[in-house]
């Protein structure tokens, strides 16, 4: 039974990597029709869910260097996705901000995501669905006590 197991483990480490690298595939495929790229993407998914974050603690969530950061920053300030806004209690901290557009282009980037998702799901009967999504909540929450440690 144990070697049962070891097979399904790698099983699936496998299926999780190719998924995985099949939804980045696929959502870069989605990004070059919004004329962002994957960078820019995840920085207005951080800039979004962490609101109003200086360009040191987008660094640290993104995991790049200072200056990759500032170049980043520097083409979305350009391209009107985000703004540099000088902090209100304190002059010499400078805060970033998604702009409407920012925030319109995330929003129609995980609409087109989020059909190319539901047209592939769409071979499922809606059970399967249930039973996949909880699934997979349940790996990602074990995933998190794991991190948590």
């Amino acid at each position: 039974m144990a070697e049962e197991g070891e097979r399904s483990v790698e099983e699936i480490e496998r299926l999780l990597r190719h998924v995985a690298n099949i939804v980045r595939q696929r959502g870069r495929e989605i990004l070059s029709q919004f004329d962002i790229t994957p960078p820019q993407f995840n920085a207005l998914q951080a800039l979004i869910r962490n609101q109003a974050m200086t360009m040191g603690e987008l660094c640290q969530e993104l995991f790049l260097a200072s200056s990759t950061v500032t170049d980043l920053i520097d083409r979305m300030e350009k391209n009107d996705l985000v703004q540099r806004v000088r902090d209100e209690d304190d002059r010499r901290v400078v805060r970033l901000q998604v702009k409407d557009k920012g925030r319109k282009v995330l929003e129609e980037v995980m609409r087109a995501r989020r059909a190319y998702l539901a047209t592939v799901l769409s071979a499922l009967s809606v059970p399967e669905c249930i039973r996949l999504r909880d699934s997979l909540k349940q790996i990602h929450e074990l995933m998190v006590v794991e991190v948590g440690r």
